[in-house]
């Protein structure tokens, strides 16, 4: 369960046990995001972490905060720094055609990544990120992929045992279950704990 009265008073906000748009802006403010994205995310986030049952125990919302502080350089970048080029060629992304390594380089606070996973979140959302992949940089619809991702992987139930190797991997190698390390793997366990002490 998470204790939304716990989680407002570590963020110095007003404590009246109700977690809305308010408080998670808050809390992406505290993770790094600057003001308009924070308050963008914490909007965004007041609907779509209840759809995806993110906010159902603070174990949940901090191995998100984490993993996605991580990918997204602390809530600062919605859109991958480098170019993509990288991605060229990747067929297990999708990426088949040329020019698809930046065109479907990561985006959003999970930065989703290739051509695949853009039609298959499209698809579900009913948005033509295919088409037009350049949406997942806006952070409210970056955030809804994000959750989305983080269901489908089905890494709530990874959160829920403080699993941060299997978060980690389910992000980042597209496999909770991989025997390779993430890429990084240290750095998002220790901002899934920073976002720990804010939360629990």
């Amino acid at each position: 369960m998470l204790d939304a009265r716990r989680l407002q008073t570590n963020l110095r906000v007003p404590v009246d046990g109700i977690i809305g748009a308010g408080t998670l802006t808050a809390l992406f403010a505290r993770m790094g995001a600057a003001p308009a994205i924070a308050a963008e995310l914490g909007l965004a986030a007041n609907v779509h972490f209840r759809t995806y049952g993110i906010l159902d125990t603070g174990l949940r919302l901090a191995h998100f905060m984490g993993q996605c502080g991580h990918e997204s350089g602390s809530f600062r970048y919605m859109e991958e720094i480098a170019s993509g080029a990288d991605y060229e060629g990747r067929a297990d992304l999708g990426n088949t055609q040329p020019g698809d390594g930046r065109r479907y380089k990561g985006r959003g606070p999970i930065q989703t990544t290739g051509r695949a996973n853009y039609r298959r979140d499209g698809r579900t959302l009913g948005i033509d990120l295919e088409s037009n992949p350049h949406l997942l940089s806006i952070p409210s619809l970056g955030l809804l992929a994000s959750t989305l991702f983080w269901s489908r992987m089905g890494l709530n139930a990874y959160a829920d045992q403080d699993n941060g190797v299997a978060c980690s991997r389910g992000v980042n190698r597209g496999n909770p279950k991989s025997d390779k390390p993430a890429n990084h793997e240290a750095d998002r366990i220790a901002l899934t704990a920073k976002a720990k002490g804010l939360i629990l």
